[in-house]
């Protein structure tokens, strides 16, 4: 795909209607965990998607594999977040790479995690989510999320017990 800044100032051309669709399979990701909804979450990616979130969970002192496979990402993410209230807000989408059948998307998300009944704790992130996106049948679906982490304020144990 290239590298992620790699379209320019003015980026690729993007018809209206599939740059929509394209930072839509974000929000789905986002929205997914917010609403506590696995079918929407899991519409956001492939089959055979990857998200790499091993970084972010080094910076906290967790040992975490990259999850291959929406089943795997579905289960693991919906296992971290149970017991949790989180928010998710989706800025800077922009889409770096285009050619009609895949795409790159840029974005940052801030991402707020609340024990379920303790909102005196908390862990709040800003992440760079880079993404590798392909067209399907019923619309645009994640292939590869790698998530970065700019900074954080917070109790890491919110998101990373032990």
């Amino acid at each position: 795909m290239g590298k992620p800044f790699s379209s320019g100032p003015q980026g690729p051309k993007v018809p209206p209607g599939d740059r929509d669709a394209i930072v839509d399979a974000l929000y789905r990701f986002a929205a997914g965990q917010d609403l506590h909804d696995r079918s929407l979450f899991e519409s956001a990616f492939s089959q055979q998607a990857t998200v790499d979130f091993t970084g972010p969970a080094r910076r906290f002192g967790a040992t975490i594999p990259i999850f291959e496979g929406r089943q795997v990402i579905t289960d693991n993410i919906f296992a971290a977040i149970d017991g949790l209230d989180t928010t998710h807000s989706v800025t800077n989408p922009r889409v770096v790479f285009y050619d009609g059948r895949r795409a790159g998307l840029f974005a940052l998300v801030e991402a707020q995690h609340l024990p379920r009944g303790d909102h005196d704790r908390h862990l709040l992130l800003k992440n760079i989510y880079t993404l590798e996106l392909s067209r399907a049948s019923d619309g645009w679906v994640i292939d590869h999320m790698k998530i970065e982490n700019v900074w954080s304020t917070g109790d890491p144990s919110v998101l990373f017990p032990g």
